[in-house]
């Protein structure tokens, strides 16, 4: 981990791979009035939208919807099972397993055609008091359950004993897209009324607390984080179903889970403020966590060691190193193919597009981790057996 004084404001960084777009956002982060104690800046990080991605921000007081931003609640889930994957004969592991999981989750843009069963939805909130969430309560049960696009992905892994893992990394599809769009533009307006401090150029709009609207969003933040945690929980239970079918007598293991795109009411040195964790996960002592790798790359079940340096926040994964276009437009697809076959993985690359998603946009996760093990401690390495993505 190294310091940086930026406009007079902390800026604790454990990477010193940091990108020139995700340093500017940086620097406006540094320019919020708001801002408590300092920035902290996780290995993984890469420029995003108004704050970079591997951020973590303590505000006094306020929230930023553009600090959490458009896939709210997105996190990653692990299931440990007691197969080896050695005993698993790989016609199984193509024609039934992986068949049946791309047949029981849709993928990409797709839904479900048949509305699914209200049970599979969050409890506990008042619906009619929120804006969104209110409008979408027909179209989110044909979404729950389903992968998404992007970087979102199942994957089956081994451990270094080779037992199977089942990994998920997915979010609250439509649904947390509408309310963060939604919040940001009302954060937006009411800041221009305000003649804020916080300029339309920093992308960094804020909603304080004590407002209707801080309340409004909120709320609905919190809903798109258990709705996220729903749609992980049923694709696991229906991968686990796939899997049992294929595997007579397999055991699964509770399910790990972790978010790491939301906002949060802590309390750190002494005083209670909002952490935003944005493509960033929560490493107190002794939560366990996931910090997942790239396609063709090693995954890690880690365990948080609380370090308040960091926010008790660690990486959410391996971070981007070249953007969707230009991984598109530079990575060579019959080399990356190459060195996923060498490995034995099936693979979920079909076209130059899905260069966006090989291992070559992505930094070497081990980097990754090596640099922040004063944040979190190694539990067990997973190398991907067969990949699925949105």
């Amino acid at each position: 981990m190294n310091v940086r004084i930026i406009n007079g404001r902390p800026v604790k960084i454990w990477t010193d791979n940091l990108e020139e777009s995700a340093l500017r956002q940086i620097e406006n982060l540094t320019k919020l009035p708001f801002l408590y104690h300092h920035l902290a800046i996780m290995p993984d990080v890469h420029a995003g939208m108004g704050m970079p991605i591997g951020g973590v921000l303590a505000c006094v007081d306020a929230v930023i919807p553009n600090a959490v931003g458009v896939d709210i609640g997105c996190g990653m889930c692990a299931v440990k099972t007691n197969w080896k994957v050695s005993d698993i004969p790989l016609e199984v592991l193509r024609k039934q397993i992986m068949k049946g999981i791309r047949e029981r989750i849709p993928l990409g843009m797709e839904h479900h055609e048949e509305l699914q069963d209200e049970k599979y939805l969050p409890e506990g909130y008042d619906i009619d008091s929120m804006v969104i969430v209110k409008q979408r309560q027909q179209s989110i049960r044909h979404e729950v359950g389903t992968l998404g696009g992007g970087n979102h992905f199942i994957e089956l892994q081994k451990d270094e004993e080779d037992t199977l893992w089942i990994m998920i990394h997915s979010g609250s599809r439509n649904l947390g897209q509408r309310v963060g769009a939604y919040y940001n533009d009302l954060a937006v307006k009411l800041n221009e009324q305000w003649h804020s401090v916080v300029t339309p150029d920093l992308r960094l709009a804020f909603l304080p607390q004590g407002t209707r609207e801080f309340g409004l969003y909120w709320n609905e933040m919190k809903y798109c984080i258990d709705f996220a945690l729903c749609n992980r929980k049923l694709m696991m239970e229906r991968i686990e179903e796939v899997i049992a079918d294929a595997l007579p007598g397999i055991e699964f293991e509770p399910m790990i889970n972790i978010a790491h795109n939301y906002a949060a009411h802590e309390n750190h040195f002494g005083k209670n403020v909002f952490v935003h964790r944005k493509g960033a996960t929560l490493a107190r002592e002794g939560v366990i966590g996931i910090i997942p790798g790239s396609q063709g790359t090693a995954s890690y079940i880690v365990e948080g060691l609380g370090n308040p340096e960091s926010f008790m926040s660690c990486s959410h994964g391996a971070g981007r190193v070249l953007s969707r276009k230009a991984a598109i437009r530079t990575l060579d697809m019959k080399k990356e193919i190459a060195e996923l076959e060498a490995k034995g993985i099936i693979h979920a690359i079909r076209s130059q597009d899905d260069m966006q998603e090989a291992s070559g946009a992505y930094k070497d996760i081990e980097e990754v981790i090596a640099n922040e093990l004063d944040l979190v401690k190694v539990r067990t390495r997973l190398l991907p057996v067969a990949v699925i993505k949105g």
